[in-house]
């Protein structure tokens, strides 16, 4: 079919006809799925049960140094698991700090360390008349949560193929100090999928702020959560570039194993450099005499190493590649050429980020809601759940099965079409 803005009204109003009547169809199947978060389904959480077997009532509960991880101690984490997920974060295990299940947690403590107390010594940021955050859009709603609960401004940055718009990073962060940090999702990026090109990670590492606490928020979540074995995006490890640009404390730069393992019971971390584990670790003392090291030592004895846990992502990457694939081929097939949306096909990471004509994104979830399935909040992937094209929607793929998925694809692109002829018949 030609693209939709080339009918003329005649056919765009017979269009119209036919679509509502099929919506009609899809309504009484009485549809009740769920597309708005990207949790992993049974069948991924399967895939981790034998975490529950390798410790027992009888198993030997101390680490690698002798220390006993049933008792309080160990701070930063038992020797092991700083091996483990220093080799996920590709960073010297002592250059990290260990914590429970949620990296969401480590950033939103990160951010209200920095709130309470300042970076390093500086001013506390709750003391400072205005603090700013930039935010590459579209981009992960809960960190543009995270600094809008602390009543920190929140920036716009628009998201390219290679990454945030360097441009305007460097020419913001360089003018105004009250700019404290940036939101990242480097690899495979929530909702897009796009990792960071080696010239935009060595931009950020030569950054020159103009507010000596500023810092890079680098979410690391889908290291190494690759849809498939011979097609696989490479990110430069961050640390060490800054290192090399002579910024080593520039970056805090989480990771986890919530979509690894099991989400609520994961462990996560923060890499960084010395100066910044000292400063964190003044305040960690107070708040907590160390994580859960029996869950730590339950990850270490099931992986083992890295290649553990790049076999068990391997196992995650089949059930997970036939639900993007599907979602992708429904939206090549039914609506490629019609000019009235376009997607982005991931090579990694949970989700699919759909744009829709402008002013169409809100009416779309709408719709699909109205026949039974929901969909991730139209706004979600901006601050303040504002944006300005009303364009962008974030399809979780992961949690259905196949079958529901499916259905929801097609309830899907039905709604596209649906909402962009009317936007179209205004115009006529």
């Amino acid at each position: 079919m030609k693209p939709y803005r080339e009918l003329s009204k005649e056919e765009l109003l017979q269009l119209k006809t036919e679509l509502e009547a099929r919506y009609r169809e899809a309504q009484a199947k009485n549809l009740h799925l769920d597309m708005s978060r990207g949790k992993p389904s049974a069948d991924q959480l399967d895939l981790s049960m034998g975490m529950m077997d390798v410790l027992n009532s009888e198993a030997n509960l101390k680490d690698s140094e002798g220390v006993d991880c049933r008792n309080y101690g160990v701070l930063d984490g038992v020797r092991e698991a700083k091996e483990l997920l220093g080799e996920m974060s590709e960073v010297s295990p002592d250059k990290i700090i260990i914590y429970g299940n949620s990296s969401l947690n480590v950033m939103y403590d990160t951010v209200a360390r920095a709130m309470l107390h300042g970076v390093m010594g500086h001013t506390p940021w709750c003391k400072l008349d205005k603090v700013k955050f930039l935010c590459p859009v579209p981009g992960y709603d809960r960190h543009f949560a995270i600094t809008e609960s602390f009543g920190i401004e929140m920036i716009n940055v628009p998201m390219t193929p290679t990454g945030p718009d360097m441009d305007m990073v460097e020419e913001l962060v360089s003018k105004d100090p009250a700019i404290k940090g940036i939101w990242c999702v480097p690899k495979y990026s929530n909702p897009q999928g796009i990792t960071y090109s080696d010239e935009t990670v060595r931009r950020f590492a030569r950054l020159k702020p103009a507010a000596e606490d500023f810092r890079i928020f680098w979410d690391n979540a889908y290291c190494v959560h690759h849809l498939y074995d011979d097609d696989q995006d490479f990110l430069i490890e961050i640390l060490g570039e800054c290192e090399k640009a002579g910024n080593p404390d520039l970056v805090y730069k989480f990771c986890s194993t919530s979509k690894i393992t099991f989400p609520g019971s994961g462990v996560a971390c923060i890499a960084t450099s010395p100066n910044n584990l000292q400063d964190i670790k003044k305040q960690l003392t107070i708040q907590t005499i160390g994580h859960d090291k029996v869950n730590q030592l339950r990850h270490v004895r099931f992986f083992k190493d890295i290649n553990g846990i790049h076999e068990h992502m391997r196992k995650h990457a089949e059930i997970l590649r036939p639900k993007f694939e599907a979602v992708l081929d429904t939206l090549d097939r039914e609506l490629g050429g019609l000019e009235i949306g376009s997607w982005i096909r991931p090579k990694g990471g949970y989700f699919i980020s759909f744009d829709a004509m402008e002013g169409c994104a809100k009416a779309i979830v709408a719709k699909c809601k109205e026949a039974g399935v929901v969909m991730t909040g139209a706004g979600a992937t901006y601050p303040y759940h504002r944006d300005p094209k009303d364009s962008n929607i974030r399809i979780a793929p992961s949690f259905p099965t196949k079958d529901e998925l499916a259905a929801a694809a097609d309830l899907f692109v039905l709604c596209v079409k649906l909402v962009s002829v009317d936007k179209l018949l205004e115009s006529k």
